[in-house]
């Protein structure tokens, strides 16, 4: 049997067809021989499926750590794992421990084969693991052997329509009374549907206009090794979304205090706290440990209470009785991620109060969506202010903060100068108009880029010159796409240089000092013929000269 070391992961997004952000990334097992299936019916045959199902969501788990993201985490479970060991989850715990993951952090996907299996025993095995936090799918629906009866009584979050359903869109109206008979049932039931195996646009246009909310497959990115932004050719639900801006508001910048009772308050406790004079929106029961357990929103409940009968309905019993399960963040979740979980997550209640949680789960307090709103707008307004008018880039400023963000936390990067050669000469002899399409087509490009290189960063700092700041091992991409393309300004051919700055941990003090020493790698780019890229690194005069006709093989010494 294959050992679950030689298994590897890869990643696959789900997207928000709303907003276009990754809202999820499922894991993928990749065994060293074989298919996924093949192991866990080779694992049964052998006694074993428990162990190895268990275990492949524990490497999981462990690969993900090497590059963690704030997102939900999808694994599958067989649910047979679920129906026959309800308490062995040890191990898968401990992991998410140790990767600094919560459980309510995880998705199971739980898939077929269903038949045969004890109903009651597999929904107590459910509810078993959603006490434990986890959060639950069932997988494979319309491939599988799924009753009825189960989907009406499974308490999961989201339901995954399998590909062979919607091959079917937007042609077939049987498919298409299928997902439209589907998404009435998660409407009603306050469940979200994943629409699985995208594979073409007419389907994915289908299934947007049909009301599907988040979808997942290779048209819009493949699995992959690490978690990133969709590989080039990718087809994003959403073109206009864009990385977030370095210094983007953070949930923590309008944290509210929260108004907090016991758990077991009663209903009578509450209205007094809102009959206060200076009465909060709402009010948080937390547990003894101060992590919430429900929420009252101060209209709704007030409406409950004071209508005919309500207080002697309601006066002496708990508060639970009319509170909601409350929505939760952590704190440092940025603001453009929390409105994306408002979005995605279908949340009626944006006039709620959400909480605000630490890393344990303890209430720090509450925001408001509106007030996330506002800010954001606000700074997106001042992010506007320092674009470039040609090509919508930042200026060097956004280059800068995360050049000392780096630095900071002890992140090599690479620290790039971008610019086109004799660009005079290109508007002296092309006109300025072909000069700014130019510098706009390489403003796109760079764009473009960001868009497949998470961690890259651009600044346009004015005329032909554009700053790049990025992970060491996106440079040569980079690279690739500046200096293959063939410019040209009214089919004039023009070149470009590229000089790059390689920046180990605690190589350089600060951003000024990497500015400093970009300059003579620059001109040493521009001298070398045609399409250049040169390279050198903090403390060494040492330059090599990587690309550029005639380019030298050796290092060179800097002029």
């Amino acid at each position: 049997m294959t050992t679950l070391r030689a298994v590897r992961f890869a990643f696959q997004p789900m997207y928000s067809l709303h907003t276009g952000g990754v809202v999820a990334y499922e894991a993928l097992a990749r065994p060293g021989r074989g298919t996924a299936h093949e192991l866990l019916a080779e694992a049964r045959r052998a006694g074993r499926l428990t162990e190895v199902d268990l275990g492949l969501a524990a490497a999981a788990v462990r690969q993900e750590a090497t590059r963690p993201s704030a997102l939900p985490l999808h694994l599958n479970l067989s649910a047979r794992t679920l129906a026959a060991a309800p308490s062995a989850f040890d191990e898968l715990i401990a992991e998410l421990g140790a990767a600094g993951r919560r459980t309510r952090d995880v998705v199971l996907e739980i898939g077929p084969p269903f038949t045969h299996l004890p109903a009651d025993r597999l929904l107590a095995g459910m509810r078993m693991v959603t006490e434990l936090g986890f959060r639950l799918a069932l997988d494979g629906l319309g491939r599988g052997d799924l009753p009825l009866a189960l989907l009406a009584r499974a308490p999961v979050d989201l339901i995954k329509l399998d590909r062979s359903v919607l091959r079917g869109l937007p042609d077939d109206p049987a498919s298409v009374a299928v997902v439209e008979a589907l998404l009435h049932f998660t409407t009603r039931t306050s469940i979200r549907m994943v629409a699985t195996g995208i594979e073409t646009g007419p389907q994915l246009d289908a299934a947007q206009r049909l009301g599907v909310r988040i979808a997942q497959g290779n048209l819009l990115a493949p699995p992959a090794a690490h978690r990133s932004a969709p590989a080039a050719g990718a087809v994003v639900p959403d073109d206009r979304r864009t990385p977030a801006p370095p210094q983007a508001p953070r949930i923590a910048d309008f944290l509210r205090p929260a108004t907090t009772l016991p758990e077991d308050a009663t209903c009578d406790d509450v209205r007094e706290v809102l009959a206060a004079a200076d009465a909060p929106s709402g009010v948080i029961g937390v547990d003894e440990n101060h992590r919430p357990q429900w929420s009252v929103d101060r209209t709704r409940f007030l409406v409950a209470v004071t209508g005919p009968y309500g207080h002697a309905l309601h006066a002496k019993r708990p508060a639970g009785r009319l509170a909601d399960k409350p929505h939760t963040i952590e704190a440092g979740a940025s603001a453009l991620e929390f409105l994306e979980l408002v979005t995605d997550a279908d949340w009626a209640r944006t006039g709620d109060d959400v909480v605000v949680v630490d890393g344990a789960g303890h209430c720090l307090g509450v925001v408001l969506v509106t007030d996330v709103v506002r800010g954001v707008a606000e700074a997106k307004v001042e992010e506007a202010v320092t674009l470039s008018p040609l090509t919508r880039l930042p200026g060097s400023e956004a280059v800068a903060r995360d050049v000392e963000r780096r630095i900071a936390t002890g992140e090599p990067f690479v620290a790039a100068w971008l610019d086109v050669d004799a660009f005079k000469m290109v508007n002296d002899k092309a006109g300025f108009a072909a000069g700014d399409d130019l510098i706009r087509t390489l403003g796109r490009t760079l764009t473009e880029l960001t868009r497949r290189l998470p961690r890259m960063r651009v600044s346009h700092v004015g005329g032909d010159d554009f700053l790049i700041v990025c992970d060491v091992d996106e440079i040569a991409p980079v690279a690739a796409a500046m200096l293959d393309t063939e410019w040209s300004a009214e089919g004039m051919p023009v070149t470009v240089s590229l000089a790059t700055l390689v920046c180990a941990t605690e190589s350089i003090p600060s951003y000024r000092d990497a500015s400093r020493l970009l300059a003579p790698l620059k001109k040493r780019a521009k001298a070398v013929p045609g399409s250049s890229w040169v390279l050198g690194r903090p403390g060494s005069d040492r330059v090599e000269v990587l690309r550029g006709i005639g380019r030298e093989v050796a290092v060179s010494r800097s002029a």
